[in-house]
């Protein structure tokens, strides 16, 4: 017998949860059920997909490949039926979104009142993800779309949000604070600057003014988030440098500290809703996309 949707959609419950209890508990059905059938699966694709021991359920080479391609195939599935209910109506139905933590917590809780007020049937689920996890879990199926740079999504349909520019943030006492409005980068030539650690396209773009400027990369100070970065400079670490949305909604009101934006077009980056190719909910994206779009451009204060 073929393996059913349910019999997938228990294989992939243990592969999250690393356990068959744990699993079984999530899909509310006992342990011994949940395993007959992850039994019968294996016995019909003639693979073992996990290695049973004391401390778990663990996936094996084949079963990595099986979990991957489940997803997919319960997405597609779940895709299938929303279009199938919702075909020509508003934006409905359940969606998982994936955000870049220097991005979410500062422009979806301007977008709250308005998502609920204009899609009334939307339920989201929202996760705070480094670019690589974005983009794996956006084509595996964990994701349906994601707020990302499209750059880190190559071949991904994308629906531009806003463009953010890049702020140096200093003490008042630094040379750098004694002057106001754009900071010329020749400025930052042989200073440290402060960035999160490897894994953000946000440090690749501090890296790379790093390097065109002279200035120096800090490793010593590798900030968890963006408040740690900015409380690194208060201490005088070195110069933080910030995405413009959080310096708009988060720290331009901290008057213990100077912001200037940096003049130069590479001192940017583009924010984007990005979601698979051929997804059958390309409109309702789009729709959600427009107002992100506006709740970003004026918390940027730009029309």
């Amino acid at each position: 017998m073929r393996p059913t949707l349910r019999q997938l959609e228990y294989i992939i419950a243990v592969a999250e949860t690393g356990r068959f209890s744990d699993a079984a508990l999530r899909a509310g059905v006992s342990q011994p059920s949940l395993s007959v059938q992850i039994q019968e699966a294996e016995s019909y694709l003639k693979a073992q997909i996990f290695e049973r021991g004391r401390q778990g359920a663990f996936l094996t080479p084949m079963g990595q490949e099986v979990v991957r391609r489940a997803r997919a195939i319960v997405r597609q599935v779940e895709d299938l039926r929303e279009f199938t209910q919702h075909h020509g109506q508003s934006v409905v139905g359940r969606f998982r979104l994936g955000v870049l933590p220097t991005i979410g917590p500062y422009l979806l809780p301007r977008c709250t009142k308005a998502l609920h007020h204009d899609f009334p049937h939307l339920r989201l689920s929202i996760r705070d993800e480094r670019p690589f996890e974005l983009e794996e879990k956006l084509q595996d199926g964990r994701f349906d779309f994601v707020i990302s740079c499209p750059d880190d999504h190559p071949g991904s349909p994308h629906f531009s949000l806003f463009e953010e520019r890049l702020w140096a943030c200093m003490p008042p006492d630094d040379d750098l604070a004694q002057d106001k409005g754009p900071l010329d980068p020749m400025a930052l030539r042989h200073r440290e600057l402060l960035s999160l650690g490897m894994g953000h396209r946000l440090t690749l773009l501090v890296h790379r003014l790093a390097d065109q400027f002279e200035a120096h990369l800090s490793t010593d100070y590798e900030g968890t988030s963006l408040d740690t970065i900015r409380q690194m400079a208060a201490l005088g670490a070195g110069i933080a440098i910030l995405p413009e949305l959080y310096v708009r909604c988060e720290a331009e009101r901290d008057e213990s500290l100077v912001f200037r934006e940096i003049k130069d077009p590479g001192a940017r980056r583009l924010i984007a809703l990005i979601w698979r190719p051929h997804s059958e909910s390309t409109t309702q994206f789009q729709a959600i996309g427009q107002l992100l779009r506006t709740a970003g451009q004026a918390a940027l204060k730009r029309d």
